[in-house]
C-alpha cells in the first residue's frame, strides 16, 4: 500500500480551490470517494468502526437516559441537589475534562510510540470501562456518580487514544485520497449515529440499558482486531527530544500558522456552542415534550440521518467554492438549525430541525478536520490534531455547563425542560453570530493560500462570503 508522505507544506486539494484554471477549461471528473474502500487495510477498520460506534451510540443513549431519569426523579429533585441540565453539564465534564487536562500528553506520546499498538492497548481499557459499566447496570447499582466516576476513567483513556487514532487513516491511504477516506469516516460515523439511536432507544424500552451496554461492550472486539492487523506505526524519527518542546512546537504551528489558527477556531467554537445540543436533549424530550426514550433516540437517529445526507451531498458543492468559505457558512447554519431545534415546540417540529443540524454539524467538522490534517506534516500531525482535539472536546462540557446554568437561572428547579431550551439556543444564536463574522472576514490560508496566489482574497464583505464571487469559475 502506498502512504502518506510527510509534506510540511500546505496544499489545497481537489476538494477546494484547484490551480485556477478557467470555468471553459473542462474539469476531469471526480474521483468516486467510495474508491478508498478497495484498500483493505482501510476498509477492515472502517467497517470494525462502524461496529464500534453503533455499540458507542447505543451506550450514549444509554447513559444519557439514565442520568435523565435519576435527576428528574422527585427524590432528587427534593434533595436540593443540581438540576438536570447542570448534571448533565457535570457528566459531560468528567467525560471530557482529562481530555482537556491530558489531550497533549496523549499527542506527545503518539509522535513518540508506535501508533499501533497505543491504539491497540487503548481500545482494550476502553474495552474494559464498557465492561464495568455493563456489570454494575446489570447489578442495578447505576447511580448519577457511578455514570460520573466511569466517565471520567473512559475519559482518562481517551486523551491518549484520540491523538493516535488521529493519525491512523493518514497511513492506511494515499495522501491524494486522504479527504475522501475522512469524508468515508465520517459517513461510518453517522450512520452509526443513525443505526445506534434507533436501535438503542427501542431496546431501552424492551430490554433496559444493561443489554445495550453489553452490546457496547462486545462491539470492541471487532475494531481492537482490525487495528492490530494494520502495519507497524512507529513514531517520527524526527521528534523533538524534549516533550515540552514537542508540545510547544506543536502550539507554536497551530495558533501562528493562519489557516490552522482559524480551523482550530471553528472547531472549538461548534464544539462549545453547538455540541450541548446532545446532551441536554434528553431533557428537552422528557420534561418538554413528555416523550420517552425511544423519542430521544429518534432524534438522535434524525440527526444522524442528515449527516449522512451531508457526506454524501457535500460533493455538490462547487469545487470553485473553497473550504475557506464552507466552513463559516456550515458554522452559521449549524447555530441557525440548532436555534430552531431547541425552540421547536413539539417533538415532530423538532425532529426536522435537528436533520438539518445533522447536515451542517458534517459539513462543519468534516472538511474542517481534513482541512488540518492536509495543513501539518506527518512528523507534527498526532500533536496538532491533539491540540483540536483537546479543544473541541475541552469545549463540549464548556458549552453543555453555560446552557445548563443559562436553564436555571431562565426557568428554576421547576422548568429544566424549558431551561434546557433557552440555554441551547442562547449557546446556538452565539454560533450562528460567529459564523457570519467568520464568513465575512474569511481566512484563504485555510485552503493553503498564500497572498499573490490565484483565489486568495481576504476582502471583507458578507455577501461575498456567501457567494465566493472572487472564486467563481475557479477548479
Amino acid at each position: 500500500m502506498s502512504t502518506p508522505q510527510p509534506d510540511a507544506t500546505p496544499v489545497a486539494t481537489g476538494e477546494t480551490l484547484g490551480a485556477g484554471a478557467s470555468v471553459d477549461e473542462e474539469a476531469p471528473p471526480r474521483p468516486s470517494p467510495f474508491r478508498v474502500l478497495k484498500n483493505g487495510e482501510f476498509r477492515r477498520v472502517w467497517v470494525a468502526s462502524l461496529g464500534s460506534n453503533v455499540g458507542g451510540w447505543m451506550e450514549f443513549v444509554g447513559m444519557q437516559w439514565a442520568m435523565t431519569q435519576a435527576t428528574l426523579a422527585p427524590e432528587w429533585e427534593a434533595s436540593g441537589r443540581p438540576g438536570a441540565p447542570i448534571m448533565m453539564g457535570y457528566l459531560a465534564t468528567a467525560q471530557m475534562a482529562p481530555v482537556l487536562l491530558m489531550g497533549m500528553l496523549g499527542g506527545v506520546v503518539a509522535d513518540r510510540v508506535d501508533r499501533k499498538k497505543l491504539l491497540v492497548w487503548t481500545q482494550t481499557l476502553m474495552m474494559l470501562v464498557a465492561a464495568a459499566l455493563c456489570i454494575e447496570a446489570f447489578r442495578g447499582a447505576i447511580t448519577p456518580i457511578t455514570l460520573i466516576v466511569l466517565g471520567a476513567i473512559h475519559g482518562t483513556v481517551l486523551a491518549f487514544n484520540m491523538p493516535a487514532w488521529g493519525v491512523l487513516t493518514p497511513r492506511l491511504v494515499p495522501r491524494d485520497q486522504l479527504a475522501d477516506a475522512i469524508m468515508l469516516n465520517g459517513l461510518q460515523f453517522n450512520l452509526a449515529r443513525v443505526i445506534g439511536p434507533a436501535v438503542g432507544g427501542v431496546l431501552l424500552g424492551w430490554l433496559g440499558a444493561p443489554w445495550m451496554f453489553l452490546i457496547n461492550t462486545i462491539s470492541f472486539i471487532g475494531v481492537i482486531w482490525a487495528v492490530a492487523v494494520t502495519p507497524p506505526s512507529p513514531a517520527p524519527t524526527t521528534a523533538p527530544a524534549h516533550p515540552w518542546r514537542a508540545i510547544a512546537e506543536a502550539f507554536s504551528f497551530s495558533f501562528r500558522n493562519k489557516g490552522a489558527r482559524a480551523l482550530i477556531l471553528a472547531i472549538f467554537l461548534f464544539s462549545m456552542l453547538g455540541t450541548p445540543l446532545l446532551r441536554l436533549m434528553p431533557i428537552v424530550v422528557a420534561e418538554s415534550y413528555k416523550a420517552k426514550a425511544d423519542g430521544f433516540g429518534l432524534l438522535l437517529a434524525l440527526m444522524g440521518a442528515g449527516a449522512v445526507t451531508g457526506a454524501l451531498t457535500i460533493r455538490l458543492i462547487p469545487r470553485w467554492y473553497p473550504r475557506h468559505h464552507l466552513i463559516p457558512l456550515s458554522v452559521m447554519m449549524g447555530g441557525l438549525f440548532t436555534a430552531l431545534t431547541a425552540a421547536a415546540p413539539s417533538l415532530a417540529t423538532s425532529a426536522l430541525c435537528i436533520y438539518f443540524c445533522g447536515i451542517f454539524w458534517l459539513w462543519t467538522f468534516n472538511p474542517a478536520f481534513a482541512a488540518l490534517q492536509l495543513l501539518v506534516a506527518d512528523e507534527m500531525r498526532g500533536r496538532v490534531m491533539s491540540i483540536a482535539n483537546v479543544l473541541s472536546f475541552g469545549a463540549m462540557p464548556l458549552g453543555t455547563l453555560l446552557a445548563g446554568y443559562i436553564g436555571e437561572v431562565a426557568s428554576g428547579r421547576a422548568g429544566d425542560g424549558f431551561g434546557s431550551q433557552v440555554g441551547l439556543g442562547v449557546n446556538a444564536l452565539i454560533l450562528t453570530v460567529a459564523g457570519l463574522v467568520m464568513l465575512a472576514w474569511r481566512t484563504p490560508e485555510v485552503d493553503g493560500l498564500a497572498p499573490g496566489q490565484p483565489g486568495y482574497d481576504r476582502t471583507p464583505g458578507l455577501i461575498r462570503g456567501l457567494t465566493g464571487s472572487a472564486h467563481r469559475g475557479k477548479n
